[in-house]
Protein backbone atom coordinates (compact mmCIF):
# COMPACT_ATOMS: atom_id res chain seq x y z
CA UNK A 1 0.00 0.00 0.00
CA UNK A 2 1.34 3.12 -0.86
CA UNK A 3 1.51 6.08 1.49
CA UNK A 4 1.15 10.04 1.61
CA UNK A 5 2.27 12.48 4.14
CA UNK A 6 1.54 15.89 4.95
CA UNK A 7 4.72 17.34 6.95
CA UNK A 8 5.37 20.55 8.60
CA UNK A 9 8.87 22.04 9.17
CA UNK A 10 10.04 24.13 11.51
CA UNK A 11 13.40 26.62 11.96
CA UNK A 12 12.80 26.37 15.69
CA UNK A 13 10.46 26.48 18.55
CA UNK A 14 7.61 28.67 17.24
CA UNK A 15 10.13 29.86 14.20
CA UNK A 16 9.51 29.86 10.28
CA UNK A 17 7.03 27.13 9.16
CA UNK A 18 7.11 25.22 5.96
CA UNK A 19 3.50 22.57 4.83
CA UNK A 20 4.71 19.99 2.08
CA UNK A 21 3.18 16.90 1.06
CA UNK A 22 5.40 14.01 -0.35
CA UNK A 23 5.19 10.06 -0.67
CA UNK A 24 8.34 9.73 0.80
CA UNK A 25 8.20 10.93 4.30
CA UNK A 26 11.95 9.64 4.74
CA UNK A 27 14.07 11.29 1.64
CA UNK A 28 12.09 14.33 1.81
CA UNK A 29 12.89 15.07 5.06
CA UNK A 30 16.65 13.74 4.52
CA UNK A 31 16.74 16.48 1.15
CA UNK A 32 15.68 19.22 3.65
CA UNK A 33 18.06 18.75 6.74
CA UNK A 34 21.08 18.32 3.86
CA UNK A 35 20.00 21.58 1.29
CA UNK A 36 19.61 19.25 -1.39
CA UNK A 37 17.07 21.43 -2.95
CA UNK A 38 16.91 25.27 -3.26
CA UNK A 39 14.42 27.04 -2.19
CA UNK A 40 12.60 28.04 1.06
CA UNK A 41 13.45 25.85 3.59
CA UNK A 42 17.28 26.22 2.20
CA UNK A 43 17.08 29.86 2.70
CA UNK A 44 15.48 29.94 5.52
CA UNK A 45 16.98 26.57 6.93
CA UNK A 46 13.48 24.79 8.02
CA UNK A 47 14.55 21.45 8.67
CA UNK A 48 12.97 20.41 11.93
CA UNK A 49 10.24 17.78 11.15
CA UNK A 50 7.34 18.89 13.91
CA UNK A 51 4.25 17.26 12.61
CA UNK A 52 2.88 14.92 9.85
CA UNK A 53 -0.23 12.66 9.20
CA UNK A 54 -0.24 9.78 6.40
CA UNK A 55 -2.92 9.09 3.90
CA UNK A 56 -3.02 6.24 1.09
CA UNK A 57 -5.01 8.97 -0.82
CA UNK A 58 -3.05 11.85 -2.59
CA UNK A 59 -5.98 13.15 -3.55
CA UNK A 60 -6.44 14.20 -0.10
CA UNK A 61 -2.92 15.07 0.94
CA UNK A 62 -2.87 17.29 -1.94
CA UNK A 63 -5.77 19.02 -0.30
CA UNK A 64 -4.98 18.60 3.16
CA UNK A 65 -1.55 20.48 2.14
CA UNK A 66 -3.37 23.44 0.75
CA UNK A 67 -6.25 23.77 3.88
CA UNK A 68 -3.73 24.33 6.42
CA UNK A 69 -1.37 26.63 4.08
CA UNK A 70 -4.32 28.92 4.01
CA UNK A 71 -4.65 28.67 7.83
CA UNK A 72 -3.54 31.52 10.13
CA UNK A 73 -0.02 31.11 12.59
CA UNK A 74 -2.22 30.66 15.87
CA UNK A 75 -4.11 27.19 14.02
CA UNK A 76 -0.93 25.82 12.81
CA UNK A 77 1.36 26.49 16.33
CA UNK A 78 -2.27 24.45 17.63
CA UNK A 79 -2.08 21.91 15.59
CA UNK A 80 1.38 20.87 15.97
CA UNK A 81 1.39 21.66 20.06
CA UNK A 82 -1.92 18.76 20.00
CA UNK A 83 0.83 16.31 18.79
CA UNK A 84 4.24 17.47 19.72
CA UNK A 85 3.96 20.29 22.45
CA UNK A 86 7.83 20.66 22.68
CA UNK A 87 8.56 20.92 19.05
CA UNK A 88 10.39 17.88 19.38
CA UNK A 89 12.16 16.79 15.67
CA UNK A 90 10.14 13.83 14.80
CA UNK A 91 12.50 12.79 12.35
CA UNK A 92 14.67 11.74 14.71
CA UNK A 93 11.81 8.71 16.02
CA UNK A 94 11.11 7.62 12.09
Amino acid sequence: MKYYYVYILASKRDGTLYIGVTNDLLRRVYEHKNSLVDGFTKKYSVNILVYFEQTTDVYSAIVREKCIKKWNRLWKRRLIEKENPEWKDLSLEL
